[in-house]
């Protein structure tokens, strides 16, 4: 007997799962087909709870689970309460073919389901009624499985007769103490997946340049994977490297390196006079400094040309911090953005008649 349509000789119609195709059709559940479906499952036992870990067809998941048990539309609920452009991104990476969802999808079964497990077997049994789990984790998954033409197999988790209040509870333990992938790592791995933009690659390039080059005004003062005290992440450097990107259009990682660190040498000159170079690293302070650089480049260049040199930056930037006040180095309760106007006010600040025209 073929394993994806075997027949329970007792007369109930049954479907033991073997691949995503079992079910190729949410609206095969939605016309009334509410075959039994028996899959393989291992029980867990984890302190009080129990539940069953299986892989089900992605299909029978988007027609079987809510996000909420008072609405009588479960489609309404998928709707209401989540995000479609997060659900639909999801569809279009499974339809794809690039389709790879390995996290488990959390379910805490329903009376509907009517789910029972075969000690015998080792199988779980349940009916596929479109209100069958309430999602405890994975509500945006589902939701993309619901809009993706094709099914793919996913690993699942069930747990059975909860209460409402145990639902709620774990839904809070899973969402709250579940720490996610650090940004700073995500970037990594966006490289190694070969999915990096050009401009995120170039930033990479230009980061890495500034961790390894021993002359590099940032070196050991950076943290390339993680957030870390006292320390420039990935995250900020490139948020900080993104707001000027078209300064650097077409430029090189070293072309991009060269001029940047002669600016960012410059900055910290400009800082320890006030004793506060370590403070380049300060999220804002930095930020707001990447910001001022086109301003800073346009008078070096209108000086000196193309010569982008420490010296050269140097002869704009040191007035320039000399206006300022240890206080300003970042000034209390004023963002990257808030920061930059008050920066560039002190850099134009009697600087036109008496650096440019006299000079």
């Amino acid at each position: 007997m073929d394993r994806d349509t075997q027949v329970d000789l007792t007369g109930d119609r049954s479907i033991s799962i073997g691949s995503a195709a079992a079910f190729s059709s949410v609206s095969e559940i939605s016309a009334g087909r509410h075959d039994l479906i028996q899959q393989a499952a291992l029980v867990v036992e984890q302190g009080r709870h129990r539940f069953y870990t299986l892989v089900l067809p992605s299909s029978i998941l988007a027609a079987s689970c809510v996000v909420e048990t008072r609405n009588d539309n479960p489609e309404n609920g998928f709707q209401r309460l989540l995000d479609a452009r997060r659900a639909k991104s999801i569809a279009r990476y499974i339809d794809a073919g690039f389709g790879t969802v390995p996290g488990a999808i959390v379910l805490s079964a329903q009376a509907c389901a009517s789910l029972r497990y075969d000690l015998e077997k080792g199988v779980v049994e349940f009916q596929p009624e479109p209100r069958a789990f309430l999602i405890i984790d994975g509500q945006h998954r589902v939701y993309g499985f619901k809009l993706a033409k094709k099914s793919v197999s996913t690993p699942v988790i069930i747990y059975d007769k909860l209460s409402r209040a145990q639902e709620c509870h774990l839904f809070m333990d899973i969402n709250t103490k579940q720490k996610p992938v650090p940004n700073e790592l995500l970037l990594d791995i966006r490289r190694l997946s070969e999915v990096e933009t050009k401009t995120d690659a170039l930033f990479h390039s230009v980061f890495d340049l500034f961790n390894t080059r021993e002359d590099s005004a940032l070196v050991g003062m950076l943290s390339p994977a993680e957030k870390r005290k006292g320390l420039l992440s990935r995250v900020t450097f490139n948020a900080a490297m993104r707001s000027i990107k078209k300064a650097f259009d077409g430029a090189s990682a070293e072309d991009v390196y060269q001029v940047f660190n002669a600016y960012l040498t410059g900055c910290r000159h400009g800082l320890g006079l006030h004793g506060l170079d370590a403070n380049i690293v300060h999220p804002a302070l930095f930020k707001a400094l990447a910001l001022l650089f086109i301003n800073v480049a346009e008078r070096v260049a209108d000086r000196h040309g193309a010569q982008y040199t420490v010296a050269n930056f140097e002869e704009v930037l040191i007035p320039f911090f000399r206006r300022l006040k240890k206080s300003d180095l970042p000034r209390v309760g004023l963002g990257p953005a808030g920061l930059y106007d008050y920066f560039n006010k002190a850099l134009s600040a009697g600087f036109l008649i008496k650096q440019w025209i006299f000079a």
